[in-house]
């Protein structure tokens, strides 16, 4: 049995590398994507990242996808990839659902499989098609339909659908709240907001920030080597670029925007929160001799990573503050050694609740970091290509689609290390820690 490591691995052991990756354009729910669900759509951008980057498919030893939502007719959405494809049959693939961070999640494990020696290669993703969510009817119509199932003439069957009222067959429309507290993810970030003392004004700025870089990215060109073009079912038009990014926003126009969870006092909005979004994204991860044995330059290391978990109350998306030391602390780093840090946009007020939390030296204190605060975030550094709000956000994809963007920015930059933390349900945080691979 191969020994376990830590993430913390000596130089010695095997080393977990992103080797390149693709995503697909990011579309608002019930768009363009709205015929192809979880399966559909991750089958296709595996064969075009595979296409492009002529990776021997054989070589894999796992398929590792993210996905919150998956299709009841096929929950396994790695297994399908599988057997939707190239990729030879006796490849197992597992799916793994952790809210918002589950792709990020997904290279996690995939990491830790290849310093265990359980991997060299690993085909990591996620995806999430908000178009094709799982609609819940009532269990007096489940229960009713079971017994219709099984039961014997049509008497019986008949006695059977006579019970139903006609509002039991009314589906019960899903909602994205916090299944123990029953709160939305809005109402939630509400009170971060109110708890933190962050402002309508600081929320709007971070918004038009997160906006005006995505639509520079996307004209510099650099978003088009990260996202492939799709051709969305009945169309005749190519998809190729993220349909929430309004480069042209202004602080005023978003000002002018009423409150969406809070109606009376609130300061949330659709304009400073994450849209309803299909996609997915997929990266090549492998441990590093591997890697360049087969011909390829990686573009990152994963040096370390963190999960970590708090009361859904009072502040149920602060779990980046929590996994960030962690993370940083694994890698043998401080905040300050990061040249870049993208952090999830679930909503503005939560990405500068954690930004201000990383800031007090009493949380510093209270999670036994030191006496000084963990670090002050650097604007400049920060979603450098704009984040969740701007271009969208598949549950599932994010964490996936962040690990690609930044282990290129880090390329591109010559930069050393990077930074990444998700906020997701459940009072959860994930943090990751990237190295460039140096020429």
């Amino acid at each position: 049995m191969a020994k376990k490591s830590s993430s913390t691995a000596v130089a010695t052991a095997p080393r977990p590398v992103v080797i390149d990756g693709l995503r697909s354009p990011f579309v608002k729910a019930f768009g363009e994507f709205q015929r192809w669900g979880t399966v559909e759509l991750s089958q296709r951008l595996a064969v075009e990242l595979l296409e492009k980057t002529r990776f021997p498919a054989e070589k894999l030893d796992e398929v590792i996808m993210g996905c919150v939502l998956p299709s009841v007719n096929a929950p396994n959405v790695a297994r399908e990839v599988i057997l939707g494809t190239e990729i030879p049959n006796h490849v197992p693939g597992m799916t793994v659902a952790r809210a918002c961070s589950s792709s990020a999640q997904a290279l996690i494990l995939a990491s830790q499989g290849i310093q265990t020696g359980d991997y060299r290669a690993v085909l990591v993703g996620g995806v999430e098609s908000m178009s094709n969510v799982p609609v819940p009817h009532s269990k007096r119509v489940i229960d009713t339909l079971m017994a219709f199932s099984k039961a014997k003439g049509l008497a019986k069957k008949a006695a059977l659908l006579r019970q139903l009222r006609p509002s039991d067959l009314l589906p019960k429309a899903p909602s994205i709240a916090e299944a123990s507290t029953g709160k939305s993810m809005g109402q939630h970030a509400e009170i971060m907001a109110r708890l933190n003392n962050i402002s309508r004004e600081d929320q709007d700025e971070l918004t038009q920030r997160s906006h005006q870089r995505a639509a520079a990215a996307w004209e510099s060109g650099k978003y088009a080597e990260e996202v492939a073009t799709m051709w969305a079912p009945g169309s005749y038009q190519p998809v190729q670029k993220d349909a929430y990014v309004r480069g042209d926003t202004t602080v005023e126009k978003l000002a002018s925007l009423k409150p969406a969870f809070d109606k009376t006092y609130g300061t949330l909005t659709a304009g400073n929160s994450s849209g309803l979004t299909d996609g997915a994204a997929m990266l090549l991860v492998a441990e590093e001799t591997f890697a360049r044995e087969l011909g390829y330059k990686p573009l990152s290391r994963v040096l370390s990573w963190s999960n970590s978990a708090l009361a859904p109350e009072p502040q149920l998306l602060m779990g980046p503050a929590y996994a960030i030391p962690a993370a940083l602390k694994k890698a043998g780093l401080k905040l300050q050694d990061m040249d870049l840090i993208d952090i999830h946009e679930a909503f503005a007020a939560q990405v500068l609740s954690v930004t201000r939390q990383l800031e007090s030296a009493e949380f510093a204190k209270e999670i036994g970091w030191g006496d000084e605060p963990i670090g002050k975030v650097d604007p400049e550094k920060l979603n450098v290509n704009g984040g969740s709000i701007a271009l969208g956000h598949p549950f599932g994809a994010t964490g996936a689609r962040m690990i690609l963007s930044m282990s290129r920015e880090l390329q591109r930059r010559k930069g050393r290390y990077a930074l990444l933390a998700w906020c997701a349900a459940g009072g959860l945080g994930t943090a990751i820690v990237l190295e460039r691979v140096e020429d």
